[in-house]
């Protein structure tokens, strides 16, 4: 579903270029996270997915359905999104320094310009519905366009990748006094980075 979960971005100052392609660990794709915020719901109770339909085969893994939000928050309240890359280093996970934050992510997930939407809401049919209402409105139907994600990193600088990754994506309300609300959907994707030989 949520297509930019299988998107690593790594680098640092390197001479060469590498492909890699994410081995994910669960069919299911998505994950609780394990170390949620208090009050952290993971992607299967925040969103009813019986509707959604994915696949993974040699070619990638085949999206298409729908899916509708539960996650209740006012309108009014501002949803922000964060995503964080770990990787799995001597029995623990690691922070790394890929991040993304987007503190108004229900004005930005339309933006061309946006991670976002490049690897995740140019696939949704009803455009105006999610604009209008977010996905934090229960009952919201998200209704994607079939499609395909290769979970391939192409042209990665810097330093190898090795072993363990995992990317956590977090969202978070936010009323209008900026407090944040106990609610929060927190899930992640898990695999291992494999160098692509040329």
């Amino acid at each position: 579903m949520f297509t930019t979960l299988l998107v690593l971005v790594v680098g640092s100052p390197a001479i060469f270029a590498t492909d890699y392609i994410l081995l994910i660990d669960d069919p299911d794709i998505y994950t609780t996270c394990k170390d949620g915020p208090p009050g952290s719901q993971g992607l299967n109770d925040a969103f009813d997915t019986s509707e959604m339909l994915v696949d993974m085969d040699p070619d990638g893994i085949h999206v298409s359905g729908n899916v509708t939000s539960r996650w209740t928050t006012p309108r009014t309240d501002r949803i922000s999104a964060r995503m964080s890359i770990l990787h799995y280093n001597r029995g623990s996970w690691e922070p790394t320094v890929f991040n993304t934050h987007t503190p108004d992510f229900c004005a930005a997930m339309f933006d061309p310009n946006q991670f976002w939407f490049k690897y995740w809401f140019k696939n949704f049919a009803n455009r105006e519905e999610i604009q209008e209402k977010c996905f934090s409105t229960a009952g919201t139907i998200l209704v994607y366009n079939p499609f395909t994600v290769v979970p391939r990193l192409n042209n990665i600088m810097g330093a190898p990748l090795k072993g363990r990754y995992k990317a956590v994506l977090l969202f978070e309300a936010f009323d209008e006094k900026n407090e944040r609300r106990p609610m929060s959907v927190c899930f992640e994707v898990t695999g291992d980075a494999e160098k692509i030989q040329k």
